[in-house]
């Protein structure tokens, strides 16, 4: 997965998304959706599958990822002084039990969050937090991509304890990059959205619902 930062930090239109007490970065609609171009990673054998729903709590995007990887990217404005913690929710129907997710072979989660800051001339010097739904370990559970250090995995929910629900998770952005990268970051550049599974050649289901940015 080392080609992940520098696909989804070039891709697709800029959006400023402003510096209010509360920030969407996708409205999770068909229309959305439609707009919005699948990405496959470099070196992935498909694309994976995304499809519009929706439930009592609003619209979302489905994912079916069959040894695939692919995702959703925007590269976006997020002031991170005034909106710092990203909020998402998101379910797991199928996961990736048994893969270790932080080798190259095992590299891959149902679902995956990407925030990611501009820190070079070109894509590969940027640095990520990537906030995961796992299939195998904890929450809590933190380790650099094997791909690349720039890349940090973190374990925000966990099929051990969440398969097949809903869950709506928070994390301060802003102090991640100061933990995993010893960076203050003022502002995100860049996020994408992701179910991946083309290094375990597995299958995997999920559900995208919220992804936002608060004050608190």
């Amino acid at each position: 997965m080392n080609f992940i930062i520098r696909v989804f930090i070039i891709w697709l239109a800029s959006v400023n998304l402003g510096f209010t007490g509360e920030v969407r970065v996708f409205s999770f609609s068909k229309t959305e959706l439609s707009s919005l171009e699948v990405r496959k990673v470099r070196g992935a054998d498909n694309k994976t599958i995304y499809s519009h729903g929706s439930n009592e709590n609003g619209n979302f995007f489905k994912a079916v990822a069959d040894n695939s990887a692919s995702g959703l990217g925007k590269e976006i404005k997020i002031n991170l002084n005034k909106t710092p913690f990203i909020n998402i929710t998101w379910k797991i129907e199928k996961d990736l039990l048994g893969i270790k997710e932080n080798t190259k072979k095992g590299h891959d989660f149902a679902a995956r969050v990407f925030v990611i800051k501009k820190t070079g001339a070109t894509p590969l010097s940027n640095r990520a937090i990537n906030y995961v739904f796992s299939s195998n370990n904890k929450i809590g559970f933190n380790s650099p991509s094997p791909y690349t250090k720039k890349s940090i995995d973190y374990v925000l929910a966990s099929t051990k304890t969440d398969l097949n629900k809903w869950v709506t998770v928070k994390a301060n952005v802003k102090e991640d990059f100061k933990r995993f990268h010893n960076l203050d970051v003022d502002t995100l550049d860049g996020l994408a959205i992701m179910s991946d599974t083309d290094n375990s050649k597995k299958e995997a289901i999920a559900y995208y619902q919220n992804v936002y940015f608060s004050s608190e």
